[in-house]
């Protein structure tokens, strides 16, 4: 999935719930259910997801969305298996950032 953030230091989670497509209530479960994704909080409790935690959100949502994997089994997958897996990771997501950009390239024509 090619996910459209601006370059930025914090992200509020509606910014982040807009670009996956999903609620922010998925977002928020999904924070509490993995411990790689930690959020800053502020004041009165808002969420602020740095650009490491947006890569980490995206291999979460390619685990359970895309794959097919139950939350357990995501959680394992990191586990064990993390650094193999997100070299294969990024190389799908550069290969869809290529793709995106020449569709974007096509529709100019």
């Amino acid at each position: 999935m090619y996910i459209e953030l601006p370059e930025k230091r914090y992200y509020g989670i509606g910014e982040v719930a807009k670009a996956f497509k999903v609620n922010a209530s998925l977002i928020r479960f999904w924070e509490k259910e993995f411990d790689v994704i930690k959020p800053k909080k502020n004041a009165k409790g808002n969420r602020k997801f740095t650009p490491e935690d947006i890569k980490n959100l995206k291999f979460i949502y390619h685990l359970v969305k895309e794959r097919g994997f139950t939350l357990e089994g995501a959680k394992t997958h990191l586990k064990e298996e993390k650094k193999q897996a997100l070299e294969k990771y990024e190389i799908i997501e550069k290969l869809e950032n290529i793709k995106a950009q020449l569709v974007k390239i096509k529709t100019q024509l």
